[in-house]
């Protein structure tokens, strides 16, 4: 698997490879060294290890289910809503009480999502009455650039990604989730995990 973004550079740097943006043998074994397989991380003091990404399916407007599964949520005029939880709830779902967003994924990860896509479909690709726009993809960029400083949640494809990257990531099957592997200006979907490493590259950098 090939990538050339600033994300795999930078990280290729940080772990005393060649920065040269291709994730070959070496820089997947760094990877599984820093980040395990199995998706589990090394929780850092806050018991908060993970950033998950999503659209809500819905319209531009944040509605209560939104506010009930999310614990943040980008509206269509780029305004950031608080969910109903906290993101310390997720630090133990065992009470129930918490913002389920990421099937068999909610312990110790925040939900983050970008109000938009409703009706859209994946293929043939339509993205529907409410596709998200470029204002909430760049306030969600600095949304989660600030809960990776307030959390100390490194920058990595195990830490923060998408919902369409949980199953080809961390191998937690999601049933077909395809969010987010569109982009405004994108003229079809594409591989989870470039679009993730393009939005990672400008979370690292904000």
């Amino acid at each position: 698997m090939t990538s050339d973004n600033a994300f795999v550079r930078l990280f290729q740097t940080r772990a005393g490879l060649t920065a040269d943006g291709i994730v070959g043998p070496a820089t997947l074994a760094a990877l599984d060294k820093a980040f395990p397989p199995s998706g589990g991380v090394s929780a850092p003091a806050t018991g908060l290890v993970r950033i998950i990404l999503h659209w809500t399916a819905g319209t531009h407007v944040v509605s209560e289910t939104d506010r009930a599964h999310y614990h943040f949520i980008i509206g269509g005029d780029g305004a950031v809503y608080d969910g109903k939880h906290k993101p310390e709830a997720n630090i133990s779902t065992s009470d129930g009480a918490y913002a389920a967003h990421t099937r068999n994924c909610n312990t110790g990860s925040i939900g983050v999502a970008v109000a938009g896509m409703f009706g859209a479909t994946e293929q043939p690709f339509n993205a529907g009455g409410f596709p998200i726009r470029q204002v909430q993809v760049d306030a969600l960029v600095r949304l989660v650039a600030d809960l990776c400083r307030k959390y100390r949640i490194p920058v990595t494809p195990r830490t923060v990604l998408s919902h369409a990257e949980v199953q080809p990531t961390l191998g937690i099957a999601q049933n077909g989730k395809w969010d987010i592997s569109w982009l405004p200006g994108m003229t079809l979907p594409r591989d989870p995990v470039s679009v993730g490493n393009e939005i990672r590259s400008r979370i690292a950098a904000a």
